[in-house]
């Protein structure tokens, strides 16, 4: 089983690349005692094992009428180009990746400093010289994005969001931005400060099947 993550309700998340997916489901079934049912949405696939154990796929790219595990496979095998907006408050990346692999892009870093812990006069100072660091860091995500993504929104098969979500829901403000949060799948990725390495991390992430197990 692939390394994973505890959600909100019990449970845990993983992320499956298209090409272990086929071989994950069946492990699946095998380590619970086989799979005994599968119900499915536009938005989901859930298969339940004969120990009450349950794998719940999100269907990425949807809507997609994802009836079999096998159609759930072939649909994420398809080749796809993603556009990427990767956002915190000291950085951002932004790029398109073709089958995983980044072709253009662009990144830069922001100096936006931590709390203060004096009080008074000093803290207040400090607090707007804050916002006005993360002010400008978000304003400079917005310049790239408009200028790197956007332009080339005909050629993507669909926008994949990471990083703070209090950041990326400041970026939905900004009109210019709108064509691109239309296009952007529901999930965002967790990811650390923006950086080249984080983006093509994220590239490869963005194709990944996100799987939540619950214990029969």
């Amino acid at each position: 089983m692939a390394k994973g993550w505890q959600v909100a309700g019990g449970g845990r998340a993983i992320e499956v690349p298209p090409e272990r997916l086929a071989g994950w489901f069946a492990r699946f079934a095998d380590g619970h005692g086989g799979a005994v049912a599968t119900e499915a949405t536009s938005a989901e696939l859930r298969v339940t094992a004969a120990d009450g154990a349950t794998a719940t796929a999100t269907v990425p790219f949807g809507p997609f009428e994802a009836l079999s595990v096998e159609k759930l496979v072939a649909h994420a095998l398809r080749p796809r180009t993603v556009a990427l907006l990767l956002v915190r408050r000291g950085g951002h990346s932004v790029g398109i990746a073709r089958d995983g692999r980044i072709e253009v892009s662009r990144t830069d870093r922001h100096l936006v400093q931590g709390r203060s812990a004096a009080g008074g006069w000093s803290q207040q100072r400090f607090a707007r010289r804050r916002a006005g660091q993360a002010r400008h860091a978000l304003q400079d995500a917005a310049k790239d994005a408009f200028e790197v993504l956007v332009p080339r929104l005909s050629e993507v098969d669909a926008v994949v969001l990471g990083g703070d979500r209090r950041a990326l829901d400041e970026l939905r403000g900004d009109r210019r931005l709108a064509p691109l949060f239309a296009r952007a799948e529901p999930c965002v990725l967790e990811v650390g400060e923006p950086s080249r390495a984080v983006l093509e991390e994220a590239a490869v992430r963005a194709l990944s099947v996100l799987i939540t197990l619950h214990d029969g």
